[in-house]
């Protein structure tokens, strides 16, 4: 990766954020040039959970568009330790750089699909199961936050906007 010259995009996660960074190779050092997490979300009006598919994707989706802005066209995905999961959060926060305009080797094969980026399967999953005493347990944070969980992806989409027009 470092004999490349290109900028690494590192994705780390724990359960409840996502951070996203661009890093430089310089002989002196790495210089990380953007960082984002997901955390950083609710200045956007994000209301779902850090740790999710949606939100890996709309940081991913962040830090790729600051890297642009920096001149920053091109990285190397660079996951760490974390085991390659296709579809997982890692791969959605890549996806989100390669969808705000960097070029970043990656197969379609390992990215997750565009229903599953939006947060669909957690809606689905919320309609599935709400009524019941697991409902109020699993989407505790959402609906602490006065949010239901159903309307993920419309959210989703609403924040990606207010992410554009900045």
């Amino acid at each position: 990766m470092l004999k490349s010259g290109k900028s690494r995009i590192v994705v780390r996660r724990s359960l409840s954020n996502v951070r996203v960074q661009i890093i430089s190779f310089y002989e002196g050092g790495d210089k990380t040039e953007v960082d984002f997490c997901s955390k950083s979300l609710k200045k956007y009006g994000w209301k779902g959970h850090g740790g999710s598919v949606p939100s890996a994707y709309l940081a991913g989706y962040k830090a790729g568009s600051e890297a642009i802005k920096k001149g920053i066209e091109e990285a190397i995905a660079d996951i760490g330790m974390h085991t390659s999961i296709k579809g997982s959060v890692i791969y959605a926060a890549i996806k989100g750089a390669k969808d705000a305009g960097m070029k970043i080797p990656l197969g379609a094969d390992i990215i997750p699909d565009d229903e599953k980026i939006r947060g669909a399967h957690i809606a689905e999953y919320a309609k599935k199961i709400k009524g019941s005493e697991k409902y109020s347990k699993q989407f505790s944070f959402y609906l602490k936050n006065n949010f239901s969980p159903e309307d993920i992806p419309k959210h989703f989409d609403e924040v990606k906007k207010k992410i554009d027009s900045q």
